[in-house]
């Protein structure tokens, strides 16, 4: 067996002379949950519409289980699609919902029934088959659509922002559900969104999607501790970022100058009179300690301009003397207007190309 279920080679894609898309690659092993992850406008859903056959790439491979899609119909392409308006049927009730795709395929009634039943027990609506859809909560409508779409037996199951029209608590509910269910299945999936938290919640891997191409992929803690640049750190909600050269290379430490101090990083791959950003994570601090006029490397001197509680800790807000304001958390509670001085753990530095 194959591991990896489907393959995109070089996939490009314009609208109006403009790239949208400039080369997407990346594959999806058999089972798991990947995440597409990008802000609004970066393809994500063009994406999806092209390996569904919704739309075409100007060029490029879409291999999905060792067969080329290029020219198979969206009918016979084995994929489930959910979409944000989920496009539930009102004037027909949860189980007639769940089995149109499976009426469309002329199943024999005693097999459907016994499907539809299965899939009403899967996502916890078993006793909701003669409701009407228009009176059910927003996450029972999800479950609905998540049924509806299951019913035909995919052999890939593509999600175009799902939880978008929900509110926040309801959201955090069906992310773990969703994952849930598909585990329990075994389906392979690609789920879209622009939320980094969903992303995390739900996928195995995820897909960051920037410029037009993949610009990394990786386990969710994988991308969060190791982002591959600026753009990166930033869009994961990583904002303690100083422009920084290093200075130079000692051994497996190198030497970062800014404006608001100097900073030792990991050098692999780096080089002396590289230019880049300093990243300082969140949970950095050492050690808070008061002003004294000895600066030192991998500190950051300044005066805190905001603390408010934050998940069982305080966050604080830094003014540098160059006029950079970076967030930390810290177990103490700091008085706002505190001259203070933090020590950073080297572990929480990192370099990052622009």
């Amino acid at each position: 067996m194959e591991k990896n279920i489907l393959i995109l080679r070089d996939l490009h894609k314009s609208f109006d002379d403009q790239p949208l898309l400039r080369g997407v690659t990346f594959e999806i092993a058999r089972g798991e949950i990947a995440c597409l992850l990008g802000p609004s406008g970066s393809g994500k859903s063009t994406l999806l519409r092209i390996i569904a056959g919704l739309e075409h790439a100007a060029r490029g491979e879409i291999i999905f289980e060792n067969q080329n899609l290029r020219d198979a119909p969206t009918h016979l392409r084995g994929i489930g699609m959910m979409f944000q308006d989920l496009a539930l049927f009102p004037h027909r009730n949860v189980f007639d919902n769940i089995a149109f795709g499976l009426q469309m395929q002329r199943v024999p009634r005693r097999e459907m029934i016994a499907r539809v039943n299965e899939l009403l027990r899967l996502v916890g609506l078993e006793n909701f088959g003669a409701r009407n859809v228009v009176s059910l909560s927003g996450g029972e409508q999800q479950r609905v659509a998540l049924a509806r779409t299951l019913a035909p037996r995919p052999r890939l199951l593509m999600f175009d922002e799902p939880l978008g029209a929900l509110d926040r608590i309801l959201r955090e509910q069906l992310q773990t559900e969703v994952r849930d269910i598909l585990k329990q299945i075994g389906m392979t999936a690609l789920y879209v969104t622009h939320d980094q938290t969903e992303a995390f919640a739900v996928a195995d891997r995820v897909l960051i999607i920037h410029d037009g191409i993949i610009a990394q992929s990786g386990a969710p803690q994988e991308l969060f501790e190791r982002p591959a640049n600026a753009y990166i750190a930033r869009f994961l909600g990583l904002s303690n970022l100083l422009a920084g050269e290093i200075a130079r290379v000692d051994g497996s430490r190198a030497v970062v100058e800014t404006r608001t101090g100097i900073f030792h990083a990991d050098a692999r791959g780096l080089s002396s009179g590289a230019r880049g950003f300093v990243l300082l994570r969140p949970n950095a601090i050492a050690k808070i300690s008061p002003l004294d006029s000895t600066p030192r490397e991998n500190e950051i001197r300044g005066r805190v301009i905001e603390a408010r509680y934050h998940a069982n800790q305080s966050r604080v807000v830094i003014e540098t003397r160059a006029g950079t304001r970076l967030t930390f958390d810290s177990a103490e509670t700091i008085r706002v207007g505190a001259e203070i001085c933090l020590a950073l753990a080297p572990r929480a530095i990192q370099f990052l190309p622009e």
